[in-house]
């Protein structure tokens, strides 16, 4: 089952000018959402910080975009190796919240860095009443988390809705070492982490548990 953990919202578009920035980058597919809908510029150099990030900005119409395929620390690397701080400023199109200090690792390295909230990410006030029904039933063997904060609010809310011990039966496949930490305080199974921080990555070690589970039966 999907559980929402966040509602992302997204304000009256403000209009972006973009005379003198280089590159724009993007730390989420929402963020693109977002960019898409403040600007019609479709041509300036976009960088994502994984391939869904990109993939969206592609479908958005986006048409110079290169994907770091990872997390900020990759999308950083990416840019001081494209980019040079001499040829303009970069804006890094975010959330309300973010994860990491993008701004601050480019600009040690000479880069001006703008950072423009375009969207808000609100979180989930309850998990569903669907989702405490099959925690607590054991109907659930496994539970993918995508980011830091989505893990976060899924060990508040399952406190709240009284199911923290429900997780004893759960395996909980992280996206990173930094999700896979917020989920301390739950009684988990097994904690797993993927091998790097994108979707692929994280099904694959799905793909892993549920042959090692074969195995075992």
């Amino acid at each position: 089952m999907v559980e929402p953990l966040m509602e992302v919202r997204f304000p009256a578009p403000q209009a972006l000018d973009l005379a003198g920035v280089q590159a724009i980058l993007c730390t989420s597919a929402n963020g693109v959402r977002a960019l898409a809908r403040a600007t019609r510029e479709r041509g300036v150099r976009l960088l994502a910080v994984g391939d869904a990030t990109a993939s969206c900005a592609r479908a958005e119409g986006f048409v110079a975009v290169e994907s770091a395929g990872g997390d900020v620390d990759d999308l950083a690397r990416l840019a001081m190796t494209r980019l040079n701080p001499q040829q303009g400023a970069l804006l890094h199109v975010a959330g309300n919240v973010v994860a990491g200090d993008l701004a601050g690792l480019l600009r040690a390295q000479g880069f001006s860095v703008e950072r423009r909230v375009l969207y808000e990410a609100r979180a989930a006030a309850a998990l569903s009443p669907a989702a405490v029904d099959n925690l607590r039933a054991g109907a659930i063997a496994f539970a993918l988390f995508f980011s830091p904060r989505t893990a976060a609010i899924f060990v508040r809310l399952a406190h709240n809705a009284g199911i923290a011990e429900c997780c004893a039966g759960l395996t909980a496949l992280s996206i990173s070492a930094v999700a896979d930490a917020a989920l301390a305080s739950l009684p988990w199974h097994d904690r797993r982490i993927a091998e790097r921080p994108s979707q692929p990555a994280l099904l694959d070690a799905l793909d892993r548990a549920l042959g090692e589970m074969g195995r075992i039966e």
